[in-house]
């Protein structure tokens, strides 16, 4: 075998082990869930927050205390998050009088493009301005949207990285409401 030859053999052989590696790496990354992502504060108390609401008066997350809380971070310009608007619209609309209280967490956006974006969307439950991202920070947030069930003891029960799916969210709440936890 000439030097050319064995050359070429070694320089084929380094490219399919650097193609077949980059190939699984990519494979396996891509069949993780990033909504399965555990996290730390599942089972705990909820980082509570007194935020401004965009009419400016405050709200404070633990005087909901003994009630199902749906805290959803989101922005105007985030598309993902205009895609599962109707499903947190329909959540607070089915469950308000049933001691659930939805709460929006504006992130990282402007008051101008907030309320620009709550009145033409509709959205008729509270919303709160995370203006210095504490709030983020204290919940450990990927990304947005990223939503958090609190049941009725302030305890965060679910995590949901990416947009909320109405009928998961659903069952989530129905199955705390039939428990009854206390």
């Amino acid at each position: 075998m000439s030097y050319v030859t064995r050359r070429r053999a070694l320089l084929l052989g380094v490219v399919v082990v650097v193609v077949s590696a980059v190939a699984v790496l990519l494979s396996v990354g891509l069949r993780r869930d990033p909504s399965a992502a555990p996290s730390p504060l599942i089972g705990r108390i909820a980082p509570d927050f007194t935020l401004s609401q965009l009419d400016g008066k405050p709200f404070t997350l633990s005087t909901l205390r003994g009630q199902v809380v749906v805290v959803n971070f989101w922005a105007s310009w985030c598309t993902e998050c205009h895609t599962e608007q109707p499903a947190l619209s329909q959540t607070w609309q089915r469950f308000q009088d049933s001691g659930v209280v939805v709460v929006g967490v504006n992130f990282q956006d402007t008051t101008d493009d907030a309320i620009d974006y709550v009145r033409k969307a509709g959205v008729s439950y509270p919303v709160v301005e995370d203006s210095d991202s504490r709030t983020a920070l204290a919940y450990g947030l990927r990304g947005i949207p990223e939503t958090f069930v609190i049941d009725r003891t302030g305890r965060i029960a679910a995590r949901i990285i990416g947009p909320v799916d109405a009928t998961k969210l659903t069952n989530q709440i129905n199955s705390m409401l039939s428990a009854g936890e206390q």
